[in-house]
């Protein structure tokens, strides 16, 4: 009698709640995970929807739940003169004329303990001057609030890729095919 009660709430769930999956993140159920990094992740499982899954979750994971465990529990943040994204900082404070030729960068920004923001990888740049003044700009940026894991300070990594001139094209690469 009990799994047919359960079977039919969850058709019922089904037909009410056909969104997809519970996420739930480091023990916090989420609407949408869109907004998490990869390599924030540290683990994830998913639990299928099942009796068990539905008794333990609600009617909510009908379709099933994904457990996200992050690196962190706290997010770094940058905020600055009203910036809260550290890209457009960097946009803003990276010494760049419009009248220059367009340059870009993919870097893997390190921020410790502290929230000092380093590179830790240069992914790509068009040019070594660009990038000396993208680490100069990256140098003097105000502190970032660090990640914390149980109520500890940590590292993180973040991505930045970053276009100056902004909204200047990159000039065409030529290439010449020999047979």
């Amino acid at each position: 009698m009990r799994t047919l009660a359960v079977i039919l709430l969850t058709l019922i769930a089904q037909a009410l709640y056909a969104e997809g999956p519970l996420y739930v993140v480091n023990g916090t159920v989420c609407t949408n995970i869109d907004h998490i990094p990869q390599e924030d992740i540290e683990s994830l499982e998913v639990l299928a929807a099942d009796e068990e899954t539905i008794a333990e979750w609600g009617i909510e994971a009908s379709e099933g739940v994904i457990l996200l465990t992050l690196r962190y529990d706290t997010p770094a943040r940058f905020e600055s003169e009203g910036c809260d994204n550290f890209t457009h900082y960097l946009a803003t404070h990276v010494r760049w004329d419009s009248n220059m030729p367009a340059e870009r960068a993919s870097l893997r920004i390190q921020v410790d303990e502290e929230g000092r923001a380093s590179i830790a990888e240069v992914l790509h740049t068009t040019s070594r001057r660009f990038l000396n003044r993208i680490r100069r700009a990256i140098d003097e940026a105000p502190l970032w609030s660090p990640a914390t894991r149980n109520g500890t300070t940590i590292p993180t990594q973040h991505l930045v890729n970053l276009q100056l001139p902004e909204g200047k094209s990159l000039p065409v690469e030529h290439a010449v095919i020999i047979r």
